[in-house]
């Protein structure tokens, strides 16, 4: 006997020691989130450009799971080989192959369908695993090494 919902899709990976953040979230968490993940990425080290393309790209995986994958997700964010890894994963219907292997960028006047594009130019990866049971997507950018911070004298 076990309690695992059936129709919660695996991750892509093991849970990693390094887990900075585990959660669900609906639309009411969306933006609570974000800030936590911004936080925990500033943290990791990344700076500037770098954390606000990493950012823009965790919004939008969110914003598509609570857009078009039930209503909620989990997100999971973790620390591995100088990377930082965002997990998003939900509950939907899944995405088509055919949308899933379309690598070009939508038209300026589309109004959606830009979420899965930016993502992927925004991550230094992006992998996805999609089924009708839901999607996981993961995204990973690298972090520079951390560098003691100086102390005066």
């Amino acid at each position: 006997m076990t309690n695992v919902d059936p129709r919660v899709p695996r991750t892509v990976g093991p849970i990693e020691p390094a887990l900075l953040i585990a959660e669900a979230f609906d639309r009411g968490r969306v933006t609570e989130l974000r800030h936590s993940v911004t936080s925990c990425a500033h943290e990791a080290g990344l700076r500037d450009q770098r954390l606000d393309d990493f950012i823009l790209a965790v919004n939008e995986l969110i914003t598509n799971a609570v857009r078009h994958g039930g209503g909620h997700g989990s997100l999971r964010l973790w620390r591995r080989d100088g990377r930082l890894i965002c997990e998003v994963a939900d509950q939907g219907l899944g995405i088509s192959t055919q949308r899933l292997d379309d690598r070009s960028r939508p038209a300026p006047d589309t109004a959606g369908g830009w979420g899965l594009w930016l993502a992927r130019k925004l991550s230094d990866s992006m992998e996805v695993i999609s089924g009708e049971t839901g999607t996981v997507v993961r995204i990973t950018t690298a972090v520079p090494a951390h560098t003691p911070a100086s102390r005066p004298d």
